[in-house]
């Protein structure tokens, strides 16, 4: 009797909203505090678990803090992808039409989110299958003066989770 296979479950692959980062520093993962989850960023991203994509790698790097020196001082350096692809640009294009005919949001928003890198991070995962959106932003079917990376993920089919759920999905704690 032949035994019938298995499917091997690919693990997802997580990118990073500059706000994981941010909100990391600035409260409960603080460098000093918890020096376990900077190191598990680094272990996850050598693994090809955790992403984020270049443009978000530039909004941090212009900080003027810790989080901007440790980026630049190459922790991560792999895990910053290329958003300027043939794929993610015709993802950008189908999420700039999607916030642009939405009505929920106000035209100052729209035109903040064109210069924005959250619309290339979500294209970035639209574009490449098996990837999922992280941020600590969440779903507001009432805000108008911001266009939300939820509400995004949510109108067109993309997959999203907080810090606190990739870090479980991850296995990460601090034992």
């Amino acid at each position: 009797m032949s035994e019938i296979p298995v499917p091997q479950t690919v693990p997802s692959i997580f990118v990073l909203d500059a706000n994981v980062f941010i909100s990391a520093k600035n409260s409960y993962y603080a460098f000093d505090l918890v020096p376990a989850f900077w190191d598990s960023l680094i272990r996850f991203s050598a693994d090809g678990r955790v992403r984020s994509i270049d443009r978000i790698k530039k909004e941090l790097e212009a900080g003027n803090d810790q989080l901007a020196d440790w980026i630049k001082s190459g922790n991560m350096k792999e895990a910053f992808d290329n958003s300027g692809t043939a794929d993610v640009v015709k993802a950008y294009e189908r999420i700039v039409n999607w916030v642009q005919e939405s009505g929920q949001f106000t035209p100052a928003a729209k035109e903040a989110f064109a210069t924005d890198p959250d619309g290339w991070l979500v294209a970035y995962v639209a574009a490449h299958s098996g990837r999922i959106v992280v941020t600590q932003e969440v779903f507001n079917s009432n805000i108008k003066w911001k266009v939300p990376i939820p509400n995004i993920c949510r109108g067109l089919g993309i997959k999203y989770v907080d810090t606190f759920e990739m870090l479980r999905e991850l296995g990460f704690n601090l034992k």
